[in-house]
């Protein structure tokens, strides 16, 4: 049985009149231009011998233009003389771009869609406009070689909405992934689809990095959230504490010391020796002989900050003896403003769940029981919560890129050290990347210690079992080195200049003017490109469950304006920024 059945009144378009490489012109009539549609499909057919094949292409503009010819005509009668007379005529020509090849299998095994294309098409080879029936088996065919054993459904194609639009998601997440869209475009309902169906996966783990506690309602995650000023005294399973010696040394000096200070590398230099001096202490201490042997102060090993708050006042106000009594030393008053950025930070509850962390979290053994929250899918009483969200949303905005960052490089390490046979493989999905992972230039230096983090990730973290997932609703602000680590592009609408400047540079020069659909796409609406789909096409994504969707909803405005009883409760938000929580508990 062929794979298309065409009828060459009703579905010839033309033939082919130009080939360059990936793009082919065709000739149309008059009479067949209105076939043509941008962004529709087109098969061209071209002899392979016995097996049926034909190349797919995708319409990419369509043109209709005057032309001037010659022609010859007679002087006069008789004088056996011409001339030559200019005419006009039409051109009319449809730009294709091929995106891939279909071949007929023998007996009984299933026609397949590549996206290779190991032979292009001749001059007048026959051009067919896929739709109706041609398309829907053209569609079948796609979703058929998207359903296989890795694939994730993500919504239905635009060309047909009875087709159902596969990811395949091994391929989505090896390679990393970008998720771009204007707000309001339906970001946070395609990460929520994605969550939803991965969930459905008994060993799936995905850590969310939630910056505004949107994602609270999913109630089949596990919810995670940094510790908030009235976590303090006491705390639940899932508040997350992040003491303060996992920073690694770039990390916090660039918080505690200012560089542009004349005094900074001496507080550099002090603050390194001590910082060493009592991990080794404690490690001295446990007895951890074959750590201590290799340890760097980048280590994550607990020692006491009063300690070294102590230390480094001892040398800010110690006196030598000199020739006619005591002088000031070597680092006098050097170190002043350095202890006040160290303690004003120690006394602020917003820090908190870094400087005041309970006293268990001092422990050697603690790191254990960070990353088992982080990395480990199996929740309470055995329950499978291989969906974690952490909600960032009470860690102070100057600190919040280097805090994102921190998860990130923990699980990163974690993975990298651990032995390949046992390694769970996690997806980061990185919401509202644009706060923590700018473009560089300008940053401050917590930007660039916590940009630094991320782009190893990129570049490394698909060897040991570490993919992200960027989202972001400004892809012209997020960092170029990310993007392009990124190998599939999920972009909803996009309505800015830039950002969609951004997304044609990533995306093949085939498929450049495919992104000009982006102001134009529906809300929910996407163009998925790149090695996790079999076709670069427009796809309407589902929207997550009932129960399950973000809580990201736009407001209203003027349908909340025509309530008659509506109030706000001021006094609980100025409390609220007071205390920088929302939470409702009592202290």
């Amino acid at each position: 049985m062929p794979i298309f059945e065409f009828d060459e009144n009703a579905h010839l378009l033309g033939e082919v009149n130009g080939v360059d490489t990936r793009r082919v012109s065709i000739n149309v009539e008059s009479t067949k231009l209105t076939l043509a549609r941008v962004g529709g499909l087109v098969a061209i057919k071209y002899p392979t011998g016995a097996v049926e094949e034909w190349l797919i292409a995708l319409v990419d503009r369509v043109t209709r233009s005057l032309g001037e010819g010659d022609r010859d005509s007679e002087m006069g009668k008789g004088s056996g003389e011409s001339k030559k007379e200019v005419i006009e005529h039409e051109i009319n020509m449809v730009q294709v771009v091929l995106i891939g090849t279909i071949k007929a299998k023998e007996g009984k095994k299933a026609n397949v869609f590549s996206r290779s294309i190991l032979i292009f098409p001749g001059i007048k080879e026959k051009c067919y406009v896929l739709d109706g029936e041609n398309l829907q088996k053209f569609m079948a065919i796609i979703s058929a070689g998207g359903a296989g054993e890795h694939s994730l459904a993500v919504g239905h194609y635009t060309l047909d909405p009875h087709a159902i639009a596969y990811i395949d998601g091994n391929k989505l997440f090896q390679r990393h992934a970008a998720l771009l869209g204007s707000t309001g475009s339906g970001k946070s309902w395609t990460v929520a689809t994605i969550l939803e169906r991965a969930k459905e996966l008994p060993s799936a783990n995905m850590l969310l990095f939630d910056l505004h506690g949107e994602y609270k309602s999913l109630k089949y995650a596990r919810h995670l959230r940094v510790a908030g000023p009235d976590d303090l005294a006491g705390s639940g399973p899932d508040v997350l504490f992040l003491p303060y010696w996992l920073l690694n040394a770039e990390e916090m000096q660039a918080m505690f010391i200012d560089r542009s200070e004349f005094s900074a590398h001496n507080q550099v230099m002090i603050f390194q020796k001590e910082v060493t001096e009592l991990k080794k202490l404690h490690l001295e201490e446990l007895d951890k002989s074959d750590v201590l042997n290799s340890f760097t102060i980048d280590s994550p090993v607990p020692f006491p900050l009063i300690e070294l708050i102590k230390r480094i006042t001892e040398k800010n106000e110690e006196r030598v003896q000199g020739e006619r009594g005591l002088k000031q030393g070597e680092f006098y008053a050097q170190f002043s403003r350095l202890l006040i950025r160290l303690q004003s930070r120690i006394n602020d509850r917003r820090y908190g769940f870094l400087f005041q962390a309970p006293e268990i979290f001092q422990q050697y053994e603690a790191l254990h029981t960070i990353a088992g929250n982080l990395m480990d899918f199996t929740g309470k009483d055995n329950n499978r919560n291989q969906i974690k969200v952490i909600d960032f949303s009470e860690v102070p905005s100057e600190i919040l890129p280097v805090i994102v960052s921190l998860v990130a490089r923990l699980v990163y390490q974690v993975q990298f050290w651990m032995d390949r046979e046992k390694r769970q493989p996690l997806v980061l999905v990185c919401d509202e990347a644009h706060l923590y992972l700018p473009k560089r230039g300008g940053l401050n230096p917590l930007e660039e210690r916590a940009l630094e983090n991320f782009e190893k990730i990129a570049k490394e973290g698909r060897k040991y079992g570490v993919g992200l997932l960027v989202v972001s609703q400004r892809p012209s602000d997020v960092s170029e080195t990310i993007l392009s680590q990124c190998n599939n592009f999920i972009v909803l609408r996009l309505t800015n200049d830039r950002d969609q400047s951004v997304v044609k540079n990533l995306l093949p020069d085939s498929m450049e003017s495919f992104a000009d659909l982006l102001p134009i796409l529906d809300i929910g609406e996407a163009l998925i490109v790149g090695d996790a789909v079999l076709l670069p096409t427009r796809i309407k994504i589902n929207p997550p469950g009932e129960d399950n969707r973000p809580d990201s909803v736009t407001m209203d405005f003027w349908k909340e304006w025509s309530q008659p009883d509506k109030s706000s409760d001021i006094v609980r938000a100025v409390e609220n920024m007071r205390k920088q929580s929302r939470s409702k508990r009592k202290k």
